[in-house]
């Protein structure tokens, strides 16, 4: 059994920044692949970003590329979501998860594709 633990989240006027975190333990794995999504109000959970197995590379939404990174401490089997320059569009639970296959030539996008996830984590960016 795999548990994602998120933490970070908290409110921020629009131009901030916040970094989110999540912790994995249980069954020894690696960090990598990762998945992060979000889900607004009354809107379906949306792919924000991944990284590979490799840490090869990192994928984003066109909604936060150049202003989200994802990145990962192996040591700690942590995955953060740095996420700067926010606007209150990005207000969302935020989740990370587990893809459901670990290799990939291109990025899992559909929650359907993964199997452990967070409990989620609450950003909210006021204007």
């Amino acid at each position: 059994q795999v548990q994602l633990v998120e933490s970070g989240g908290g409110s921020v006027q629009a131009g901030g920044s916040l970094r989110l975190s999540c912790a994995a333990s249980g069954r020894t794995f690696n960090i990598m692949p990762m998945g992060w999504f979000r889900q607004a109000p009354g809107k379906e959970r949306e792919f924000v970003g991944a990284i590979r197995w490799d840490a090869g590379s990192t994928y984003y939404a066109d909604s936060v590329k150049g202003r989200f990174t994802i990145s990962t401490d192996n040591a700690k089997n942590t995955a953060y979501l740095q996420m700067n320059s926010l606007k209150p569009e990005d207000t969302a639970v935020y989740y990370c998860a587990r893809p459901i296959h670990t290799i990939w030539s291109n990025p899992p996008r559909s929650p359907q594709e993964y199997d452990y996830w967070g409990q989620g984590t609450q950003v909210t960016v006021s204007s």
